[in-house]
């Protein structure tokens, strides 16, 4: 099968091989998949660089999370059988940028029948992230207001669409023009480019003073510090990652003083710790995507050999929504 291998890390144009591998074989537990679509993600890039938390042996064909047709089934797996389309993440080294691919079945899920493939492959880490985020470690209400960070991005986009189905207020940031529109498109209420406003004093003056309700930051850095100045009495500051390259130190004075929440969510850690809420999510937001609620954004669609230019430009800030490696049909 053709697939892309990281044999050495650096940048993904730089360090992305095409290489003619074997079909991988599922193990214990495991799914064979022939990919449909996989989605580009920031860990993706961040394992090209060998800065992840997650560090595969070289080499290994990044893609952490796609769509795929079920072609062989593991060991001991229940619940699915072949031809079946399904999504999830990938069972490293065996990504989703290339031809076939291996799941585990406990991170595998029926891919919605109302999503195409690319929209599909999108659905599964950006979402649950948003999910869990906004729901299980920041309780959004109805009626509150929820700042999102990076809102033109995969994860930024998911959170929109989100809190708009969770009946908030949505202010989007962003920086550009063209980002600007794609979060207008999305359904934020209030969309700012950081390049020409100041977010803090935005939000201050769509809540009468009072500031948001929940900070969506998967940015980090001076982005956190500055949402400080913009949280609302009782509200939740939701930290989600380090996007921007600098992981920031919270002054506990300045909660305790305003009264603020800073919340942590590493979404990774429900698959070991909570495997069943994880499936509920996966129920809930197929229940979004029938309804039209949620709808992942896709830019663009990458034929294979555009996959390693496609990286590069996620990992340079330049994309907006979701960039999808697309299989031939």
């Amino acid at each position: 099968m053709r697939a892309w291998q990281v044999q050495e890390l650096g940048e993904p144009l730089a360090v992305l091989r095409e290489v003619d591998a074997p079909t991988p074989d599922p193990g214990p537990g495991q799914l064979t998949v022939r990919t449909l679509a996989t989605a580009a993600n920031f860990p993706d890039v961040l394992m090209c660089r060998g800065l992840y938390q997650v560090k595969p042996d070289l080499p290994f064909t990044p893609g952490v999370e796609l769509c795929g047709e079920v072609v062989a089934v593991g060991e001991g797996v229940e619940g699915f059988t072949v031809g079946q389309r399904v999504l999830g993440g990938s069972a490293l080294p065996s990504g989703g940028f290339a031809e076939y691919a291996v799941l585990n079945a406990a991170q595998a899920f029926p891919a919605p029948a109302s999503l195409d493939d690319a929209q599909a492959s999108s659905l599964y880490i950006g979402y649950q992230t948003g999910w869990f985020g906004l729901h299980r470690r920041a309780h959004l209400q109805a009626g509150e207001t929820l700042l999102v960070h990076a809102a033109a991005g995969g994860v930024g986009s998911a959170a929109i669409q989100l809190g708009k189905a969770a009946g908030a207020r949505v202010i989007g940031v962003v920086g550009g023009a063209e980002k600007a529109e794609v979060a207008r498109e999305l359904g934020a209420d209030v969309v700012v480019d950081r390049r020409t406003q100041d977010f803090v004093e935005v939000v201050k003056a769509e809540t009468g003073g009072r500031g948001a309700d929940v900070i969506y930051d998967p940015v980090g850095g001076d982005t956190y510090k500055r949402s400080t100045k913009c949280i609302a009495f009782e509200g939740r500051i939701l930290v989600v990652g380090f996007a921007g390259g600098t992981i920031q130190e919270a002054a506990l004075n300045h909660a305790l003083i305003k009264n603020y929440s800073i919340v942590g969510l590493h979404w990774g850690l429900y698959n070991a710790y909570d495997s069943a809420a994880v499936q509920q999510c996966h129920a809930e937001l197929t229940a979004l995507a029938d309804q039209g609620l949620v709808s992942p954004l896709v830019s663009e669609r990458l034929a294979f050999d555009a996959v390693p230019d496609g990286l590069q430009r996620l990992g340079d800030g330049t994309t907006v929504g979701r960039v999808v490696y697309q299989a031939a049909q």
